[in-house]
């Protein structure tokens, strides 16, 4: 023991070095943690705070990114530490101190997967929120320093995966029409009531239905260009609680502004608490809108034609609607009234703006896809009568006569949908 004393010349300057490592270790095992332990609120909360913070935001927008950026930095770290080690215990070994160069080893492995990975991982999950922000700025560095080398990695990646795994299949899965016809012929009753049973229908039926059926149309929601001031909004929350940021002179969504999150609207500048967007194409599945939104902790997806153009958006509020509510629809949120009416047996008044989807369901009717794949009864009238929609026009639809009843300046209508008589009833 003595001899191990008086042999600091040997081991003193690598167990300083060590210990360095060890600390730098432990900060991006803290920092992985912190940052992917952020439930998906926590960073929509993130995105209003102070620039820390929204840091952090930023940062998991992109989390592949950090978490190759983090994990690389930690693997350099650790080596160097165990380099240092082997150095340190090759020099006690030539004093002939054998048993120290092997407690000295063992002891620096147990001190790293301790106080590098076990501890500090356990301190972050615990008092992730306020460390996050913490930590933001230093692996904003980290990372960018390693983002040259991230399409090379990227590339040596898929190279590997082709090469040394190139017969990976997907296993076999149960489709959405066997899982729907599972819920139908089970026997639910005792355990599972009516609208849990439509609940399980509507998440079934999010793969199939387009975000189009959904998203909120463009001119249905407040969009502003840049800069944004509370007096804009002319004193009043506009609907569905978002304002839109838009380029100057397009109706491109470039951003959403949640204004639920304001607890106080001053008169500054509202776009610099714009949150970015998803942007997707119009068919789309909800399925596939909701994994993007949460995947990019985003609230707001731009859903975007063939051309690239913004035709609406719709909210992370809207896809969960689309699972709770019975018979969602989007006619109901604007118009703040059921679209479909029945004014007298077999004859119901219908907004424009109503999916064809709700309208077979509100009439009894087996949904089927139109072959030009309409959407809304609006599109229905456009596309049979082969002009825009006056009052008076009219046409037939699934055994209804669907008359068009009032136009608005806007370009909205209503329309009057009645059966048609059978052969059987009109004969004398």
């Amino acid at each position: 023991m003595s001899d191990f004393l008086h042999s600091t010349d040997r081991w003193l300057p690598g167990l300083a070095a060590m210990l360095a490592l060890m600390g730098l270790s432990a900060f991006l095992s803290a920092s992985e943690t912190a940052l992917f332990f952020l439930s998906h609120d926590e960073i929509r909360g993130f995105r209003l705070g102070r620039p820390r913070e929204r840091a952090a935001a930023a940062l998991l927008s992109d989390p592949d990114r950090v978490l190759t950026g983090i994990l690389f930095w930690n693997l350099v770290v650790n080596l160097m530490y165990f380099a240092v080690s082997i150095v340190v215990s090759q020099r006690l070994l030539s004093a002939h101190l054998h048993t120290a160069a092997g407690v000295f080893g063992f002891a620096a492995l147990v001190a790293l997967l301790l106080w590098g990975e076990v501890v500090p991982k356990v301190v972050a999950a615990i008092w992730r929120r306020p460390l996050a922000p913490l930590v933001a700025l230093p692996i904003v560095g980290l990372v960018r320093l390693l983002d040259p080398a991230l399409p090379f990695f990227r590339a040596l990646t898929s190279v590997a995966r082709r090469t040394a795994l190139p017969h990976i299949h997907q296993e076999p899965f149960l489709s959405t029409e066997d899982l729907e016809d599972a819920v139908n012929v089970s026997d639910l009753s005792a355990e599972m009531i009516r609208q849990e049973k439509q609940i399980l229908h509507n998440i079934l039926d999010l793969s199939e239905i387009r975000v189009e059926e959904v998203m909120r149309p463009r001119g249905s929601y407040a969009a502003f260009s840049p800069p944004i001031r509370a007096a804009d909004l002319g004193g009043k929350m506009p609907s569905g609680d978002y304002v839109a940021v838009v380029r100057p002179g397009s109706d491109d969504v470039e951003g959403a502004i949640a204004l639920s999150s304001f607890s106080l609207i001053s008169t500054d500048r509202l776009d610099e608490a714009a949150a970015e967007v998803v942007h997707v194409p119009w068919c789309a599945t909800l399925a596939t809108v909701l994994t993007l939104l949460r995947e990019q902790v985003a609230d707001v997806a731009s859903v975007v034609n063939e051309y690239g153009e913004t035709i609406g958006i719709v909210t992370y509020d809207d896809l969960l609607d689309a699972v709770l509510i019975p018979e969602p629809d989007r006619a109901v949120r604007f118009l703040a009234r059921q679209p479909v009416l029945e004014v007298a047996p077999g004859c119901y008044h219908a907004e424009g703006i109503t999916p064809l989807r709700h309208l077979c369901s509100r009439l009894g009717m087996e949904y089927e896809p139109e072959s030009d794949e309409l959407v809304t009864l609006a599109g229905l009238l456009h596309e049979k009568l082969e002009h825009m929609p006056a009052v008076g026009d009219e046409c037939t639809w699934r055994g209804y006569r669907v008359r068009v009843i009032e136009v608005s300046k806007r370009g909205r209508l209503r329309a009057m949908l009645s059966k048609e008589p059978s052969a059987r009833e009109t004969s004398p």
